[in-house]
């Protein structure tokens, strides 16, 4: 968990479909705002976690401090893919 790595959401694009805050099991956004992504606790994030970006349908998440060349893949994340975090979220961030 970091403070030089959490999602940063594009209101722009977003639709609030509430995916993000669904799958993301480390408490990084306000579940009391839903479906509107909140992100409240961006220490909780894990570092080089993109399981919320990966499953975003509109690509509306991107990461401070992601130098990994990672781009947000309009929620197309396949089934083996891992989310990065390292947890027991079965790779769903």
């Amino acid at each position: 968990m970091t403070k030089l790595w959490y999602p940063v959401i594009d209101y722009v694009k977003c639709t609030e479909c509430g995916t993000c805050i669904e799958k993301c099991s480390h408490g990084v956004y306000n579940k009391e705002k839903a479906p509107a992504p909140i992100v409240v606790s961006p220490e909780n994030c894990v570092d080089k976690c993109h399981g919320c970006g990966n499953l975003c349908p509109v690509g509306a998440i991107t990461y401070v401090g992601d130098n990994t060349g990672w781009i947000p893949p309009n929620g197309n994340k396949t089934e083996n893919e891992d989310c990065g975090c390292n947890c027991s979220c079965g790779g769903n961030g």
